[in-house]
Formats: structure tokens, C-alpha cells, sequence
């Protein structure tokens, strides 16, 4: 086609909101947005008062779209153009937030491997999932609400308390009947006390909730108590309690008995 030919057509054609947007890949209610943000000029219209677009408006569309591609914000396609010092803020603020947004990707897909893998339990929190599968289905409940208010060490020390070989006294009391008389209730805590203050000993992060928690005391101590009347029956709510009386009274004991000997 001779070039004469070509500019003759070249002031004969103009596109519409539409056609531009095609051309460029993207929409006409995005093309609209940009002439009322300021970013892209409202072209010349027919007489029968359509748009009429030309290559110049293209161009700045295909710029603009190139930028917000790369995931600059619309408000800071300008401030991006100018190529001043806060363009450069901008660009290394977004590759940071880039490289995170790609860190946390990697993590999702790590998590998502070790499920598919059948190493990980899918409803898990992420400090816990590489407990067992099999692991007591109450257990898993309360980790998940424990997960909302202990700190990272906190969950630390419980993982690793959980990770340990479940014993004879734990299966006992999974199974501790709602019905258990009153005599069974009682030497279950008594035989649950030793190891609940060695426990103490070992995760000092786990003895404390107000201090083992990220939330405030109040809310943290209702996330507990909300998760045991959930997920326990009354039989083990009553050892739990007895076996803090327990506790109570001989750590009592022991501190009078000390100030006595003074």
C-alpha cells in the first residue's frame, strides 16, 4: 500500500471507547475511569457527538496499562512517568512488596505440598502442621482456637508437647464417659497432677494463659473456657477442675509450709 495511500486513511480513522479498548486490552469502563482521574485526555468527538480515538490515545493507554501491570497504583502512574526520586520510592516500595507477596506464595505452596503429601493435617495451623494426621480430633479443635490467642512460643512449646507419644492416662481421659461416677473423676486428676505440673516445668510458655497469649487476659481466657465447654464433656471439665484444685491446694500447702520453717 503506497504511503500516501496510508495517510490519506489515516485521517479518515478513528475508534471508538470500545475499539480502544480492545486495542489495548482492556475496558471500556476502565477507559471512562481514566478520563475522570485525570490520566487519560477526552478526545475530540463526531459530530454526531461519538469519541473519536486516535493513536496518541492508544499509546497512553497501552503506557498506563503497562504500569498498573507491573502493579503500580493508578494514583502513582504519574508520579512514575515524572522519573524524579519519588519514582524510585515507589518502584522499590512495590518490589518489596512484591518479594513478600512471592515469600508468602512459596510458604502457601510448601503447606499445600505437605497436605497433598499426606504430612500435614488440611486444617492445621501452619506452626502446627507437621503434627500427625492422627491426631485426636477434640485436640485438633482446641489447637485451632488456640492457634487465635497463644504467641509463637506458646504454640512452640504446645507442638511440642503434643508431638510426644500420647500415653495410657491421656487415652483414659479422651475416653472418660459423661456419666463417670464421682470416684473415677477423682483418682484420674489425682494420676493427671504430676504430669500437668511437670508440664508446667518443661513449657513454662504454656502455665500461664495471660502471659502465653497475644490477646488481652480477659479474651484469651474466654477463647479457653469457651473451647473446653465445646469440645469436652462434663466428665473431663470436672477432672480439669479438680486437677487445678489440686494444684491450688499444694502449691498452698507448700508455701506455708516453707514460710513455717523460716
Amino acid at each position: 500500500m503506497a504511503v500516501d495511500t496510508v495517510l490519506e486513511r489515516g485521517l479518515l480513522v478513528a475508534w471508538s471507547t470500545r475499539q480502544l479498548a480492545e486495542l489495548a486490552g482492556t475496558t471500556a469502563k476502565a477507559v471512562r475511569h481514566y478520563h475522570e482521574i485525570g490520566l487519560l485526555d477526552e478526545p475530540e468527538r463526531a459530530p454526531n457527538g461519538y469519541k473519536r480515538y486516535g493513536i496518541s490515545h492508544l499509546v497512553r493507554l497501552l503506557r498506563i496499562r503497562r504500569l498498573t501491570d507491573l502493579g503500580v497504583a493508578l494514583a502513582d502512574v504519574p508520579s512514575v512517568e515524572s522519573g524524579h526520586e519519588k519514582a524510585q520510592q515507589i518502584l522499590r516500595d512495590l518490589d518489596a512488596e512484591l518479594a513478600a507477596d512471592i515469600e508468602r506464595r512459596q510458604r502457601m505452596r510448601r503447606e499445600l505440598a505437605a497436605i497433598m503429601d499426606h504430612r500435614a493435617a488440611l486444617d492445621m495451623p501452619p506452626d502446627l502442621r507437621t503434627l500427625a494426621d492422627n491426631l485426636p480430633e477434640t485436640q485438633r479443635s482446641l489447637l485451632m482456637a488456640y492457634s487465635s490467642i497463644l504467641k509463637p512460643e506458646a504454640m512452640a512449646a504446645l507442638q511440642e508437647q503434643l508431638s510426644a507419644p500420647r500415653g495410657d492416662l491421656e487415652a483414659e481421659f479422651a475416653a472418660l464417659d459423661e456419666d463417670a461416677p464421682d470416684d473415677v473423676r477423682q483418682r484420674l486428676a489425682e494420676r493427671m497432677v504430676p504430669g500437668v505440673r511437670q508440664l508446667h516445668r518443661e513449657y513454662p510458655a504454656l502455665a500461664d494463659l495471660g502471659l502465653a497469649s497475644h490477646r488481652a487476659r480477659a479474651v484469651a481466657e474466654s477463647v479457653a473456657v469457651l473451647a473446653l465447654v465445646e469440645f469436652y464433656n462434663r466428665a473431663h471439665l470436672d477432672v480439669l477442675r479438680r486437677v487445678h484444685t489440686i494444684l491450688v491446694e499444694n502449691d498452698t500447702a507448700g508455701s506455708e509450709s516453707h514460710d513455717t520453717q523460716q
